[in-house]
């Protein structure tokens, strides 16, 4: 007999581009069709040293560990080394499918679950949420005001650069939430997968484990980093985590019975382009000219970047002449109103709403179009009114 109480639901939300079938409908009858600025999707070519790597370890019939090569783990801590970061072994990193599944796997696979808490941006990445939500925890939209975060928080998520600011986290202020982590007794995971993603010379964004952020001691301390964006490996779902080693243990022998494996070729690709950086300087070269082209575009049509938008692959966009009382409901407040307008030029942007529980008046603008559609782009918004 058919047990009709399953499938139960899991109060997960709406998944957010889903929303965004009408404007979708409205940008691609505009003259030469849509281009879609909302997801940010890397779209330039895999790097070759990825595709020979991929291709030479193609012949991979047994299982490979969950815990990665030994050859893929010294190349973590090898990139690590050339980020100032001291206090990652081998024995304390493993790779992830993706970074998007241990976001949103992180806080049950850890063992957190009804009546504790996790604490995320206010303004964030979706999943972290759902990390909150899978774990039968207590998601916490937070500000950047530590003293009022909740003292009882189990896990607490960082983003540097931030998706979809683009705001860049100071070291003082990772200093900071690790005194405060160690003091209360939380956990602390950093999302830092954009961080090779800054421009005007600046250099990576700081890391929660840099030797003068952490005081060269991981205990509670997670970094989640992914190659997908700085090395167009979306697709290879290509990340680790690494940190504490105990909690990389705990991690490990979940991932064990669950048969979390990242495929041998992807290993041989993932520790090819962390020990080979060249291809990163000149991916971001090309996000760095495309961020120039639309932020001009942007700005020239009498809309504004929030100045904290510093790195990543968006523009946090707002219209200043839009001064109505904001609502909260789909295609009601200012910045659905915003993206109303984008789409009525042929460009699909995100709501702000897709990342914040409060009203906004943002949307934000992906780099992930080719070079051509970046010009046809500011072209588009040479006619916004």
């Amino acid at each position: 007999m058919k047990n009709t109480d399953l499938p139960r639901p899991l109060n997960l939300p709406v998944f957010p581009w889903d929303l965004l079938g009408p404007y979708r409908e409205t940008a691609a009858s505009f003259p030469g069709g849509a281009i879609d600025l909302s997801i940010g999707t890397p779209i330039d070519d895999c790097p070759d040293i990825a595709q020979s790597a991929l291709a030479a370890a193609a012949n991979s019939p047994g299982y490979p560990a969950v815990v990665g090569s030994c050859e893929l783990r010294n190349a973590i801590v090898s990139w690590a080394r050339g980020r100032g970061i001291n206090c990652i072994t081998a024995d304390s990193c493993l790779p992830t499918i993706g970074s998007k599944e241990l976001v949103a796997n992180l806080g049950w696979q850890l063992g957190i679950g009804s009546g504790d808490k996790i604490l995320f941006p206010e303004i964030a990445y979706p999943t972290y949420d759902i990390c909150a939500r899978l774990a039968g925890a207590q998601g916490i939209p937070v500000s950047n005001d530590i003293s009022t975060w909740p003292r009882d928080a189990s896990l607490v998520w960082l983003n540097t650069p931030a998706n979809p600011t683009g705001w860049v986290a100071p070291k003082e202020w990772l200093r900071e939430v690790v005194s405060w982590a160690r003091e209360v007794g939380a956990v602390v995971a950093s999302d830092e997968c954009y961080s090779e993603l800054t421009y005007g010379g600046t250099g990576p964004a700081p890391s929660l484990l840099q030797e003068d952020v952490c005081a060269g001691s991981n205990e509670n301390l997670l970094l989640v980093y992914s190659v997908s964006k700085e090395s167009n490996l979306a697709g290879y779902r290509a990340a680790f985590v690494a940190g504490d080693p105990d909690l990389i243990a705990s991690l490990l022998a979940v991932r064990k019975h669950a048969g979390v494996i990242m495929p041998a070729p992807v290993q041989a690709a993932l520790r090819r382009v962390l020990l080979d950086r060249s291809q990163v300087a000149q991916q971001v070269e090309r996000y760095a000219r495309r961020r120039k082209i639309l932020a001009a575009a942007i700005e020239n049509a009498g809309l504004k970047i929030a100045e904290e938008c510093e790195a990543g692959l968006y523009l946090w966009v707002f219209d200043p002449a839009d001064t109505a009382d904001k609502q909260f409901s789909p295609g009601r407040g200012a910045d659905w109103r915003l993206l109303d307008k984008f789409a009525h030029l042929g460009l699909i942007v995100a709501p702000e709403s897709f990342y914040n529980s409060r009203p906004g008046s943002h949307v934000r603008v992906a780099l992930c179009v080719s070079d051509k559609e970046i010009e046809k782009t500011a072209k588009h918004l040479a006619k916004f009114a």
